[in-house]
């Protein structure tokens, strides 16, 4: 039986592939255990500096796979399954101490677009869309939506989004600031990588401090934001890249980060 998840690791980047393409992507309880096993992969391995998630085929990932929630045999309750497969997913993605890049190749709808939008940066294909469609079945957005959605996008826009289930299209979701940057379907791969290689060859300490400030600074005051600031500068500081930055600078050429 081919695996859900495909991960390899080139270019300094850990690639995880959503892989059920004949089922859009949909999320099992095998695919989220894959996908656990990836990431925390990616967080283990000094050799992985960035991770780069997309899926197979037309889709990114159209969110629970519904057969199997219908299927008594196979589904195993909502609690668990919110709390040990898509919120183990949404923290590892939320903790993971190197920059996530979710390229989304397709519809992104339910789990798969709060999954998408969890990530640190994310760059859609033109022809791709998101869709918050849990109110069409008379449930809530989990894996982190009501979280992160309505500091993407505000709180008026984030409501009405996923209690109406509209599709957004990439470029709106660019308009409104739901993600970085959305590409031509011909050049999609190539950019959306391109983030990712770039991202494994820059400090990775330093991003890691960087995204958990951004992470912090949602939910602390200004003067615990500053303080802050203050000790993980401070921390970056005693890294090797920033040595290496800031004497390549003097030297007038190009820094070899190292990622300590």
């Amino acid at each position: 039986m081919e695996k859900s998840i495909l991960f390899t690791k080139e270019d300094g980047v850990g690639k995880i592939l959503l892989n059920r393409p004949d089922a859009f992507n949909s999320f099992t309880k095998e695919m989220a255990l894959e996908m656990h096993t990836a990431l925390d992969a990616c967080a283990e391995d000094d050799e992985i500096r960035a991770v780069y998630i997309s899926g197979v085929g037309k889709a990114f990932c159209a969110g629970q796979d519904l057969k199997e929630a219908m299927d008594p045999n196979r589904f195993e309750g909502f609690e668990k399954v919110v709390s040990q497969y898509y919120n183990q997913t949404a923290l590892r993605i939320y903790n993971l101490e190197k920059p996530v890049v979710s390229a989304v190749n397709g519809v992104a709808a339910g789990a798969g677009a709060n999954i998408a939008l969890l990530c640190d940066i994310v760059v859609a294909k033109e022809s791709a869309s998101f869709i918050q469609a849990f109110s069409k079945i008379g449930l809530i957005p989990d894996s982190g939506g009501t979280y992160v959605l309505p500091r993407l996008v505000g709180f008026q826009k984030a409501i009405a989004l996923a209690m109406l289930g509209d599709k957004v299209g990439a470029a709106e979701a660019e308009r409104m600031g739901m993600i970085y940057k959305y590409f031509p379907d011909a050049e999609f791969e190539e950019k959306a990588y391109a983030i990712a290689k770039k991202l494994a060859k820059m400090p990775t300490q330093g991003l890691a401090y960087t995204k958990k400030l951004f992470n912090s600074g949602l939910c602390t005051s200004f003067q615990e934001q500053l303080d802050l600031e203050t000790k993980y500068q401070t921390l970056a500081g005693d890294t090797a890249d920033y040595k290496e930055g800031i004497t390549a600078f003097v030297e007038k050429r190009k820094p070899n980060f190292t990622g300590r």
